[in-house]
């Protein structure tokens, strides 16, 4: 996986500069981390200079200019099918009723044609 590092920070947009041979697709997660939590940022614009326009899937606050980002490579991925049925849940999949974790077959991509 690529590796950048956050250029700038405004609100809950962030840039984020990678080397210009790995810079991410529209759409990808990076994952990074503010005081060992995980924030997920989900890149939606090229902006010149090697960097990425990213929006943050969190709060922001403590985060840095600096700070190593990392792409993962795909898209932000929610569980689907039966499990999920009554469920509910935040854009990045993760389950907001306090029930026990979903085992899904399948993830999809949160950008897609509807089935």
């Amino acid at each position: 996986m690529a590796t950048g590092k956050i250029s700038q920070i405004i609100g809950t947009v962030v840039d984020v500069e990678f080397p210009p041979e790995d810079m991410p697709t529209i759409f990808n997660a990076l994952h990074t981390e503010i005081d060992g939590k995980r924030l997920v940022l989900e890149v939606e614009q090229h902006v010149g200079n090697n960097w990425v326009r990213c929006l943050a899937m969190g709060p922001t606050e403590g985060l840095r200019r600096g700070v190593e980002v990392e792409d993962t490579g795909a898209a932000i991925t929610v569980p689907v099918g039966d499990p999920t049925l009554g469920r509910l849940f935040n854009a990045l999949g993760e389950p907001l009723d306090n029930l026990e974790e979903v085992d899904a077959e399948f993830h999809w991509p949160i950008h897609r044609d509807p089935p």
